[in-house]
């Protein structure tokens, strides 16, 4: 058993989890001072006064952490990454910021269709190389759960290959998602026909190798409809996938009511949507997941994320790292927008990066706060836990603890 003592303050969650992640208040953050973590097996324990600890429990401590006066909290989940790719879109870049729009780069062969060709040509071992950079560049900003999706293969070998990359990354908890709808390829005359080479072909090796635990699907115009979206999710719903949506990014497409039709674990981007979308997403246990570093590079309009949470919509937030419409992991600035961009109060980007993220990947129990049975999971910070989302160049995070070992990270 493991005692982490002398922190300063330790931030549970507990009142957030209490209220599933709804309408969060600074008391939600359940501030402790002069507290205790007991640690067994990954897992808490015990948390308490640190002058209380119960005796059975003393006796079996074989190890102590001191947190030297710092502030103790959940670790970081990024819910929503497509960190599997290669190759790079500089030129896409220079284009949109030219005023070419997102679509307009997809019908000249470029964005997703760009990064396929890149994915198809590199070996897989290198592939993993530049993935596993990746994932400790995450993990040394203090995340302990990564969500990604595959999506840059497009067909049978290169949509596994993707995945299997994926099984094979350290440092974290990664949670696989099968994105194979992510564009139509140029191969198949419409959306239609290659869903259903998805659904016939794809489908069963992702599930018979269990390389994907969800499937996400891109509901936008110029890839795949409402309708088509329907009857895709429904099949993989029926083999036991999580359902995830890719909605309303670029326009109100429908995608929010087909989660909320099908009760999908999340939503994710949902700038377009209006009052009557709000108020189903509110009213469901679907998470609206955020985007803002996204919508930075895109120079799109930012999510309603206040009209959101006073509606009682459980949100996330997350970088939604990839290489061509966010090309950055910067978790700090991810939270600093969703501050100055979409009005939200620290409590409440602490609670969407932590505990409504968990709630998007289906983990809310076993981590986004900290409370006993779940996972130890934990990040020490220095000063004040208000210094958090306030920099672009600066972090109060000094260490992640994960997997029962204190790791000090990178400044």
């Amino acid at each position: 058993m493991i005692l982490i003592k002398n922190a300063k303050q330790i931030l549970t969650l507990e009142g957030a989890a209490r209220k599933e992640g709804r309408r969060v208040l600074d008391q939600d953050l359940s501030v402790l001072s002069a507290h205790a973590i007991l640690i067994e097996k990954n897992k808490i324990k015990w948390i308490g006064p640190q002058q209380k600890i119960p005796k059975p429990f003393f006796k079996k401590i074989k190890k102590e952490i001191s947190a030297k006066n710092k502030i103790i909290m959940p670790t970081f989940v990024e819910c929503h990454t497509h960190t599997v790719f290669a190759g790079e879109r500089y030129t896409e870049f220079e284009m949109r910021n030219t005023g070419v729009s997102y679509q307009e780069i997809a019908s000249r062969g470029g964005g997703i269709l760009s990064t396929r060709k890149a994915i198809v040509e590199i070996p897989k071992v290198d592939l993993l190389k530049l993935t596993q950079k990746r994932v400790d560049q995450f993990t040394r900003q203090g995340v302990a759960t990564i969500e990604i999706k595959s999506g840059y293969g497009l067909d049978l070998e290169n949509e596994i290959k993707c995945l299997e990359v994926m099984k094979k990354l350290k440092g974290a908890n990664i949670i696989k998602t099968f994105l194979g709808a992510h564009a139509i390829p140029k191969e198949f005359g419409n959306g239609k026909e290659y869903l259903d080479f998805l659904t016939e072909f794809v489908f069963p090796e992702v599930k018979k190798k269990k390389l994907a635990e969800r499937v996400d699907i891109f509901i936008e115009k110029g890839f795949f409809s409402k309708e088509e979206g329907r009857q895709y999710l429904r099949r993989a719903q029926k083999l036991g996938f999580d359902l995830v949506v890719h909605a309303d990014q670029l326009s109100l497409s429908g995608g929010t009511d087909l989660a909320v039709e099908l009760g999908a674990l999340s939503a994710d981007h949902i700038i377009q949507i209006q009052d009557k979308e709000i108020k189903k997403l509110a009213n469901s246990n679907v998470t609206g997941v955020l985007l803002p570093l996204a919508d930075l590079y895109m120079k799109c309009a930012y999510p309603p994320a206040r009209k959101l949470i006073d509606a009682g919509a459980r949100v996330a937030i997350s970088t939604d790292f990839n290489p061509g419409s966010s090309p950055s992991q910067d978790i700090q600035l991810t939270g600093l927008l969703a501050r100055l961009e979409m009005k939200m109060t620290l409590p409440e980007v602490i609670v969407a990066y932590t505990l409504g993220a968990a709630y998007a990947l289906n983990r809310q129990s076993l981590e986004g706060s900290l409370e006993v049975g779940k996972k130890a999971q934990m990040l020490f910070l220095e000063d004040s836990y208000r210094g958090l989302f306030y920099s672009s160049t600066e972090t109060c995070v000094t260490h992640r603890f994960f997997e029962d070992r204190l790791e000090k990270l990178d400044k």
